[in-house]
């Protein structure tokens, strides 16, 4: 008997940790900021999900385009119609690797994303820095880093140059929970 329920904690022991080496995302704030000479754009996006493999390290991100949101419901028209295409390009998405992050390190630590970042139809290479804090049963992942608009062939109509910066700086702040 005692063999018994020793088998059967280990195995739920065993189970608990290969269960608990994925992480999904709980709470997400994507922000994007625009500066520019007539007006500064902010949009919001609490709507991100994913997943992070804490095995192997590897992370994948997919956020709604159409649920950014703005100070004006005109800003957030135009981003979705004219600028992101969001009909047609529903999603951002970003799969990769995470450096930096170590099981053992209950600290807040450096830490690197490399893969691809996918918007408005365009995969491109993307390297960005970051921390990593673990808190309680939680992970929260934090970044911000810039992109052209260019490389991922959105357009600013020339009438527009002085209303949206031509390099968009993203700030990304992820909590995650084990799955």
């Amino acid at each position: 008997m005692k063999t018994r329920i020793s088998i059967i904690l280990l195995i739920l022991g065993v189970a608990t940790v290969v269960h608990a080496q994925k992480y999904k995302i709980v709470k997400s704030e994507i922000v994007f900021f625009s500066e520019a000479p007539i007006e500064d754009i902010t949009a919001i996006n609490h709507d991100a999900i994913g997943i992070f493999n804490s095995d192997n390290n590897e992370i994948a991100i997919i956020v709604p385009v159409a649920k950014f949101e703005f100070d004006k419901e005109l800003m957030k028209e135009h981003f979705n119609e004219k600028y992101m295409e969001s009909e047609k390009f529903p999603r951002i998405s970003f799969s990769g690797k995470v450096k930096g992050y170590n099981k053992k390190n209950q600290n807040k630590t450096d830490a690197v994303a490399e893969g691809k970042m996918s918007i408005h139809g365009v995969t491109k290479d993307i390297v960005t820095n970051g921390t990593i804090q673990a808190d309680k049963n939680k992970l929260i992942f934090t970044s911000t880093f810039k992109i052209k608009l260019a490389d991922y062939q959105i357009k600013i109509p020339q009438l527009m140059w002085q209303n949206i910066a031509e390099e968009i700086e993203i700030t990304v702040y992820l909590e995650l929970s084990p799955q």
